[in-house]
């Protein structure tokens, strides 16, 4: 059961039509926020997010916003605004994964990956701490693969690291605002991202699994209950820090 603890807060999450996102927004809604879900192309996926939220007793509206296309940023803190009046909590969830080996990675490949995952982040910390005028907090939703050396994810890994090193900047940065910066970093976790669509196969599934100390595939749960804390009061003396959500993959 919840108890409500972010009762009164408004609370955005990108890329939250599906997977983590979705997760973390039904989390928060459980808990009391009022939350916009923002997407990119699955309208319909967002909308069924926002019915769920509504039909447990939540307040949700979904919003479309491309991370990736800088123009569309700022009209997604706008619609936060004219929907509830406030932002108190940004969750940066969006990003792309393609699986690419050294000789298959182009400048067009480097560029998708930053567009969304590294300027897109950075953008949205702007207009949130621009809107955000008695305190707040944002989480970076990155990667344990940024500790790690993983084959075939040397562009997604250099995204989710440069998101690691800047969130540290904000946080100093921020702090006096009193926003607090933190990185969530999830490991394997039972999404789209994370699945034979995204060209794992079963055997890289039970490798991961055989290198996680908890010994299974983590749940967008997982990640979502996670990310409760670090937006509640409970973490109030929480930034600058990197939590690892992964189950204890690779110790």
């Amino acid at each position: 059961m919840s108890d409500k603890r972010l009762a009164g807060k408004v609370a955005l999450i990108t890329g939250a039509s599906r997977g983590i996102g979705a997760a973390i927004a039904t989390r928060f809604a459980a808990d009391g926020a009022k939350v916009v879900v923002n997407y990119a192309h699955s309208e319909g996926e967002a909308n069924k997010v926002v019915a769920a939220i509504a039909a447990a007793g939540g307040q949700a509206v979904a919003a479309k916003a491309n991370m990736g296309n800088p123009a569309e940023i700022p009209g997604l803190f706008a619609a936060t605004i004219k929907a509830f009046g406030k932002l108190d909590i940004l969750v940066n969830n969006a990003a792309i994964m393609q699986r690419l080996f050294l000789p298959e990675v182009t400048a067009e490949t480097i560029d998708a990956h930053f567009n969304v995952n590294v300027r897109g982040y950075l953008l949205a910390c702007k207009y949130a701490a621009e809107h955000m005028t008695n305190g707040g907090c944002i989480i970076n939703v990155a990667s344990a693969i940024s500790r790690m050396a993983y084959p075939g994810a040397v562009v997604y890994t250099a995204t989710k690291g440069a998101v690691d090193v800047m969130s540290r900047v904000l946080a100093t940065e921020l702090g006096p605002k009193g926003i607090r910066v933190n990185v969530l970093a999830p490991g394997s976790t039972r999404t789209d991202m994370n699945s034979e669509k995204s060209g794992k196969t079963k055997e890289e599934e039970k490798q991961e699994i055989a290198a996680t100390a908890l010994r299974r595939i983590g749940e967008p749960e997982d990640i979502a209950d996670a990310a409760s804390l670090l937006a509640s009061d409970d973490a109030r003396w929480i930034t600058g820090a990197w939590l690892d959500a992964s189950g204890g993959i690779r110790l």
